[in-house]
């Protein structure tokens, strides 16, 4: 039943961890305004970074598209000058004024998108900006803040210990498997068994399968929700 107990001790030290990471979360007015601004400035970082990465991929593809449509042009700017027959130098005059349309109608959206590159990378700066100067505020803030709580700070330093030696005598499977149902669970992974029921998922348990739980040397999941059950 050593394993059993290595769970248990598993889940009551993740308890108390979640109850003070609670605590320390629950920010005050000031840092809580501090710390939304920043959240939403990372966003709209991410967005315009977005925007700019895909704005600079159409600026190379349209570069591409103008560095071509002006060696076309040039093209016909040599066959015109080429040309000495009337009838061919009306045909290369033509050809010269397409390639000429050609290139504008590729410059244009083009420089609109450079121009759009650099309204993005100067929001962007705008942004790192304010996020440096409102993460120094918070950041002295949230110094005095845990200074405050002091004692839960360093709870949580050493709930965060025994809970690396308490997996580190788990298998790593085991640990995997934990962490997975406590994420699918609301963190409940082992729970006791009460009036024949499981109190995870309050399912009755057969007469067999209690039994079996009386009886084993090892930990034994809840059949229906798979949490590690135990007897009181």
């Amino acid at each position: 039943m050593e394993h059993l107990a290595i769970l248990r001790d598993l889940q009551a030290t993740l308890d108390y961890l979640r109850t003070i990471e609670r605590d320390l979360s629950a920010l005050p007015p000031d840092l809580a305004v501090l710390d939304t601004r920043l959240k939403a400035i990372e966003k709209q970082a991410a967005e315009k970074t977005k925007s700019l990465d895909s704005t600079r991929i159409h600026i190379q593809m349209k570069a591409k598209e103008l560095a071509q449509a002006e060696k076309d042009e040039e093209r016909a700017r040599t066959a015109v000058k080429a040309t000495s027959q009337k009838v061919h130098y009306a045909a290369a005059i033509r050809d010269m004024d397409e390639k000429e349309r050609q290139k504008a109608a590729i410059a244009r959206p083009l420089k609109a998108l450079e121009t759009e590159a650099h309204a993005l990378e100067q929001a962007l700066e705008a942004l790192e900006a304010e996020r440096a100067t409102l993460k120094a505020k918070f950041d002295e803030l949230h110094t005095v803040f845990l200074e405050e709580h002091a004692n839960q700070v360093e709870g949580r330093k050493q709930l965060r210990t025994k809970q690396a030696e308490l997996e580190s005598k788990l298998p790593p499977r085991e640990v995997t498997r934990f962490h997975r149902l406590a994420g699918a669970r609301q963190g409940r992974v082992v729970v006791p068994v009460e009036n024949g029921a499981c109190t995870g998922c309050h399912v009755k348990l057969r007469g067999p399968f209690l039994f079996q739980l009386k009886e084993a040397k090892d930990a034994v999941a809840c059949e229906s929700c798979q949490r590690i059950l135990f007897l009181p």
